[in-house]
């Protein structure tokens, strides 16, 4: 397992780019040619998968595996397609984080039912439908971008509270 490379600095967050979604595409096959029907379903998130939305220009990928702790069932292929196993967090819904580096991407392993996919798919669809938070969301991006940071994780940690509200709104209207 390789450890997170530190930000050392500020967060670049650049314009939509038109392209994620096809980048996406191509990852998603990689993904699925690597694994086969392990790969139970593979999702573009985080903000490159928003049209219009400002972001890290790194593709976020949900991985949704039958169990992300049995490693050997997936992470071997995974290496062998060219990720590289950053991030194992157990006591975190066994999440795993997989780093593709031609082109970024961060790869999320999940397993089959875990609440945390539905989380991030529902805050990615409500920022898809909602161009109010869609913009707040951007600004805040933007703001925290231009400090200066240790490591990307305090920069997502600074984002928190309005993902938070951002969020509840989201499960509100599901209601």
């Amino acid at each position: 397992m390789t450890e997170p490379t530190p930000a050392a600095g500020k967060i670049a967050v650049v314009d939509y780019d038109p392209r994620w979604p096809d980048v996406f595409a191509r990852e998603a096959e990689r993904i699925r040619a690597a694994l086969g029907e392990r790969a139970l379903r593979i999702e573009h998130a985080g903000s490159t998968a928003v049209s219009g939305l400002a972001a890290k220009p790194v593709i976020d990928i949900v991985l949704v595996v039958a169990d992300s702790h049995d490693e050997s069932g997936y992470a071997p292929a995974l290496e062998a397609a060219g990720y590289l196993l950053c991030i194992r967090e157990q006591e975190w819904y066994e999440h795993r984080m997989f780093k593709g580096s031609q082109p970024e991407a961060n790869l999320h392993v999940f397993s089959r039912g875990c609440p945390e996919i539905d989380r991030m798919l529902i805050f990615r669809d409500w920022l898809r439908a909602n161009g109010g938070d869609r913009d707040l969301y951007a600004r805040t991006k933007r703001e925290l971008s231009q400090r200066r940071w240790e490591r990307v994780q305090d920069y997502a940690d600074a984002k928190t509270a309005i993902v938070a509200q951002i969020m509840a709104r989201a499960l509100a209207a599901k209601k």
